[in-house]
């Protein structure tokens, strides 16, 4: 399968261990961002993606494509231009302590792309599904039109297409407001991971106390309304998918799913997860490994089960993305001996 992905590669700068900003005097790189993320998951599981960015023509800008290639990730529609890396800076919790995240991605070369930076129409063909988030339109005006591009030539083509929503607060800093921007994106797409808050932020579509039910394990939620909402306001999506979170503590965490498909909720096990390693890219797993699931399994149940399993073992490797194999991940969700050696 020919998978296209599109979104800014950044460069990651944390602290060694657990120590604060403050504290640090050395910082480890590490390169990733959720589209590119995604594509990396994918790639080890059999499929031909294709990454699609911009970065600086600078020794940094190539060393972050090489690390995307290091998993087989195709990147001959890379362009090379402008002379900022994205970046951001994370504080990494523990226990009580939450993560912290710092930006530095204005002006970054990546932001400076617009509709006409990349010629879609030779990049998507023959491709088999299109994927985008809601970090992309949040950058600049450029990407927001960059991917509203990206978006309509996939619908035209009929790819299908899914959008992680994931919605940042802190990057709308260029003037225009989501919800004059996100509608019209989302109404192309096929498959969207949501929740409430990217529902209210991006739609303007608000749930009401009536709307919230008790979930066992995760306190009340609202996905049923969501998934409704969504479906009903936009006939191109036909599944909506959204991660449950119980968060206990920066390392300790409840984590689950439900799948909305044709009229009917699934629900996903249940995973405790008490020694969490690296929180970034556990939902960027958990698509690419659901993604897998849908375009292999044909079967919701199997696909939701399968991501869910992948991002569980995404949550114990640091770094921005998950390298686990189909075969792992299958050994995973059907070992009886969690956490020992295999030998």
């Amino acid at each position: 399968m020919k998978i296209v992905t599109f979104g800014e590669l950044l460069m990651r700068l944390t602290p060694p261990g657990n120590f604060r900003f403050a504290q640090a005097d050395t910082y480890r790189v590490v390169y990733g961002g959720a589209e590119a993320n995604t594509a990396i998951s994918l790639s080890q599981m059999g499929h031909k993606l294709h990454y699609v960015t911009q970065l600086p023509d600078t020794m940094i800008g190539h060393t972050a494509i090489r690390e995307v290639t290091k998993w087989g990730v195709n990147v001959d529609d890379v362009k090379f231009s402008g002379e900022k890396m994205g970046i951001y800076f994370l504080e990494r919790g523990v226990s009580v302590r939450g993560g912290q995240i710092i930006y530095d991605r204005k002006n970054s070369s990546f932001s400076e792309i617009d509709e006409n930076t990349f010629d879609w129409e030779t990049i998507l063909e023959g491709a088999d599904w299109f994927h985008w988030t809601g970090i992309t339109p949040a950058l600049s005006e450029g990407t927001a039109k960059a991917c509203l591009k990206a978006i309509t030539v996939a619908h035209k083509m009929g790819i299908p297409i899914s959008c992680d929503l994931n919605y940042r607060g802190m990057l709308w800093k260029y003037g225009a407001d989501p919800k004059s921007v996100m509608p019209e994106l989302i109404s192309m797409s096929t498959v969207v991971l949501a929740n409430e808050k990217d529902v209210a932020n991006y739609l303007g579509i608000e749930p009401t106390e009536a709307d919230y039910q008790e979930v066992e394990g995760f306190g009340k939620r609202c996905h049923e309304f969501v998934s409704k909402a969504l479906v009903a306001e936009f006939p191109n999506i036909k599944t909506v998918v959204t991660t449950l979170r119980q968060t206990i503590n920066a390392t300790h965490n409840r984590w689950s799913g439900v799948v909305y498909h044709e009229g009917n909720f699934i629900t996903g096990k249940v995973y405790d997860l008490n020694s969490i390693v690296e929180r970034i890219g556990g939902g960027d797993s958990f698509m690419g490994a659901y993604l897998h699931g849908v375009l292999e399994y044909k079967d919701q149940q199997m696909a939701l089960d399968f991501g869910l399993a992948a991002s569980s073992l995404k949550l114990t490797v640091p770094g921005d993305y998950n390298i686990a194999s189909e075969k792992e991940i299958n050994h995973f969700m059907n070992s009886k001996s969690v956490g020992r050696i295999n030998r």
